[in-house]
């Protein structure tokens, strides 16, 4: 048994009482780890329950309940579980910071340590590369200033993003990162002292400028922030990039070679500020999304006027005007005037579109052509533009297996070096080498070793392909999602309303001998005048569009399944399926057999006994799915299927028109999601909805893509990856992006990795001097980051298509 909620009783096949539970279902909101173990601890202390605990079963992850039949019901356990899932949504709360003053990815684990200990807050996680800070915390015990105050500790500072003006504006907590403003003049500084002290050793100034000093002074420019989370990452007992630096700095130091420990720091500061400013690039990508929205709006006052107040004052159901040329301030419908609108910054799409009474306007679009008067339906907190900046920034901080992988290898590799470079000083001192010497080749094996470009690897091309997608109307949700994304081979789609437009069209109106086409469709649209079912509807836009009105029917039936009956005048009328007509002429038959193969949900029409004729209906394929689909094919895509819960054979005349062969239909939604854990069971598989009904089939699917996502709060909730426009052809560039963002991540990963062994033997061999490695390492990082950040510049191949960026 299931219910709708996702909970199902497995007695008969456990051998027990035992119910299993849905996560996707029952916590929506997302089944993270501290959710999950939340919702555990609710059920664990329930009465009548032995054990709750985590399964992984056919793709996904699911809570597996034993409990004693005579303390609890079956119908008392899922209320519960309802109610536990409910009381969890609610109180574990996430909220995404900026975070200033990061000076070098290994400042991430530390902050996360730091944040991570304090009362309430349950996970933290750090995206170096947009620095963003994404919080869970339990509501009972969470204290912001505690997390201001901790980062303040650190030398960091906090930044809430106001809810005002997202991405643009923001309520500093403490003020300005300390690092970002001094990093580059003192990177600068220290260069001009190393040169300076160069010079007058070489050129005999040693009276005037001893080198010595010079050196020193330079060591401490260049190290000043190297020093500070030297000794944060220490105080938070983490050995990291920045302790090995450091550490081979003062050992250079001690022995004397203090042009070596400057030229070291300078260069490690160098490199850390050229790195930040590469990051800009794509940062700024993405704050481009949030200056959009304007910060005033012309709001409705008493006496047909209108004022100008900020944004931020104007709540739902009130008016606001926008004039030609203006940015629609918040979300919205038009209830007077018509204009065409520019959506690219929310949809990607180049062309404006027309849109008038009754249509959603979004906040950040532009108004080409006449004054709108715009009913507010979103605060300014809550609009399409709000979320979209929302998720975009929390997207790189939800990070990617492969990320996951490089930071345990970069745990375990960091202590590993520091004890290869003791083991180093102690054999090449064994072998005769002096202790100095010995302990400068150990110094160069530190920075070596160091893997500052395989921490930076994953997340910069994460954040740039992101920031690319964005800009062309594509939502992207985390790393995770991403690399899912470009290693898929299969993708599902749903029918209704992603292949096709989701609106029923009169096709086709065949009559019986001695019947006319006036007289097929005003009876037929006299009946369906009476329902409200979507294929009532297109019936009688098809009669109207024909010049045909419905005459006056009565004593409306709807038959369950099959159709509708009524009378006109003293005349019964019949509209409906073939199974409703127990005899037809074998002309009538021949019809719905051809239209059927057509892919064409047919009905009869029959008056006073006499069969009229026969109507055909369909839902029209959209234009752009079938070049979709050839370019999915040319991407490296080798399956596509349809899952429908139309008949099979008008799904089977959809799939054939398209070129998918493999048809699955009819199909209810648990069917959807059945079918999906079994192409997931052969690798991964990407599941494309509408992201109105198809949540359950997007939240099972490897990865989750909903189209139409401008105007959906369950597809921004739901799936994975968002086409934010109603366009299909935004998904061969997705997909394109997904794969050349894997392909850049390889390539940063083998780049990395390939350096840092070369430098490492070169260390131990003594072919390299400290100098020469951290130029080396710091040119390897440069090289990773500048890979990464093509993927803002990407384009599909030729011969494919490309969304055109709105920035």
């Amino acid at each position: 048994m299931t219910d709708p909620h996702g909970i199902r009783d497995r007695s008969a096949e456990t051998g027990g009482p035992g119910l299993q539970v849905d996560l996707s279902v029952v916590l929506p909101s997302g089944a993270a780890a501290v959710r999950s173990r939340a919702l555990l601890g609710l059920l664990n202390t329930g009465r009548g329950v032995g054990d709750a605990h985590l399964r992984e079963a056919e793709g996904r992850v699911e809570v597996c309940l034993h409990y004693d039949p005579e303390q609890v019901t079956v119908e008392q356990l899922s209320a519960r579980v309802r109610a536990a899932g409910v009381e969890v949504e609610q109180r574990y709360c996430e909220r995404t910071f900026t975070v200033r003053g990061m000076a070098a990815g290994q400042n991430g684990p530390v902050i996360e340590a730091a944040v991570g200990e304090l009362p309430g807050v349950l996970s933290a996680k750090v995206g170096y590369a947009s620095e963003q800070l994404v919080v869970e915390y339990d509501d009972h015990d969470f204290e912001l200033s505690r997390v201001a105050s901790a980062l303040r500790g650190l030398g960091f500072s906090l930044e809430e993003p106001g809810s005002e003006r997202p991405g643009a504006a923001h309520d500093h907590a403490h003020g300005g990162g300390l690092a970002s403003a001094l990093e580059v003049p003192l990177a600068i500084t220290s260069g001009v002292l190393i040169a300076v002290g160069w010079l007058s050793s070489g050129l005999g100034w040693q009276a005037s400028f001893p080198p010595t000093i010079l050196y020193i002074l330079a060591a401490v420019a260049g190290g000043l922030f190297t020093a500070r989370d030297a000794v944060n990452a220490a105080r938070r007992r983490r050995l990291d990039i920045e302790i090995l630096m450091f550490l081979a700095a003062v050992g250079a130091a001690a022995l004397g070679a203090w042009f070596e420990a400057a030229l070291l720091l300078f260069l490690f500061a160098l490199g850390h500020a050229l790195e930040h400013r590469a990051m800009e690039r794509a940062r700024k990508a993405i704050e481009a999304l949030g200056q959009l929205r304007p910060e005033t709006a012309r709001r409705a006052v008493a006496g047909g006027q209108w004022v100008e107040v900020a944004v931020a004052e104007i709540v739902i159901g009130e008016r606001v005007l926008v004039r030609p040329g203006d940015r629609v301030p918040l979300d919205g419908t038009i209830r007077e005037g018509t204009s065409s609108l520019d959506q690219a910054a929310i949809t990607g799409e180049s062309v404006p579109v027309a849109r008038g009474p009754g249509d959603a306007v979004f906040a950040g679009t532009i108004n080409t052509e006449g004054a709108l008067e715009i009913e507010v339906t979103r605060l300014a907190s809550q609009s399409a533009l709000a979320r979209i900046m929302e998720l975009v920034a929390q997207a790189e901080a939800q990070k990617s297996p492969t990320q996951r992988f490089t930071e345990r290898f970069e745990r375990l590799f960091v202590p590993a070096v520091l004890a290869a470079a003791v083991i180093l000083t102690v054999v090449l001192m064994a072998r005769g080498k002096p202790l100095g010497g010995a302990l400068l080749r150990a110094m160069a094996l530190l920075v070596a070793a160091s893997p500052c470009a395989l921490a930076i690897a994953t997340p910069s091309a994460v954040l740039a392909a992101v920031a690319r997608a964005a800009r062309s109307g594509v939502l992207v949700k985390g790393g995770a999602h991403l690399e899912s994304l470009g290693r898929v081979e299969a993708i599902a789609f749903d029918k209704t309303g992603t292949l096709t437009r989701g609106t029923p069209n009169l096709m086709t109106a065949f009559t019986a001998d001695g019947v006319s086409e006036r007289e097929l469709l005003e009876t037929a649209a006299a009946v369906e005048a009476l329902s409200a079912h979507p294929l009532a509807k297109a019936v009688l836009e098809g009669a109207t569009a024909r010049g045909f009105s419905a005459a006056p029917a009565t004593e409306f039936q709807a038959i369950h399944g099959k159709g509708l009956r009524a009378r006109i005048g003293s005349d019964t009328v019949t509209v409906g399926s073939l199974d409703l007509f127990p005899a037809v002429p074998p002309a009538i038959g021949a019809e719905v057999a051809r239209l059927q193969e057509a892919g064409q949900t047919t009905m009869l029409v029959e008056r006073a006994g006499r069969l009229l004729g026969v109507l055909g209906v369909a839902d029209e394929l959209r234009p752009e799915a079938r070049a979709a689909l050839a370019r999915l094919a040319e991407l490296g895509v080798s399956r596509t299927v349809m899952l429908s819960g139309d008949n099979a054979r008008v799904a089977g005349a959809v799939g054939a028109q398209l070129g998918i062969r493999e048809v699955r239909a009819p199909l209810m939604p648990a069917d959807k999601v059945t079918a999906l854990r079994e192409l997931a069971s052969h690798g991964g598989v990407a599941m494309v909805g509408d992201g109105v009904n198809d949540a359950p089939a997007l939240a099972a699917a490897s990865v989750g893509i909903a189209m139409g996502g401008a105007g959906s709060d369950v597809a921004l909730e739901t799936a994975d990856i968002v086409l934010m426009s109603d366009d299909l052809g935004r998904l061969p560039f997705a997909v394109g992006l997904a794969r050349a963002a894997s392909r850049a991540i390889r390539q940063n990963l083998w780049a990395s990795l390939g350096v840092s062994a070369l430098l490492i033997v070169a260390a131990i061999v003594g072919w390299v001097r400290i100098s020469h490695a951290v130029i080396i390492h710091e040119g390897s990082t440069l090289l990773v980051i500048g890979n990464a950040l093509r993927l803002l510049a990407y384009r599909e191949p030729q011969g494919i298509s490309t969304p055109p960026s709105s920035g």
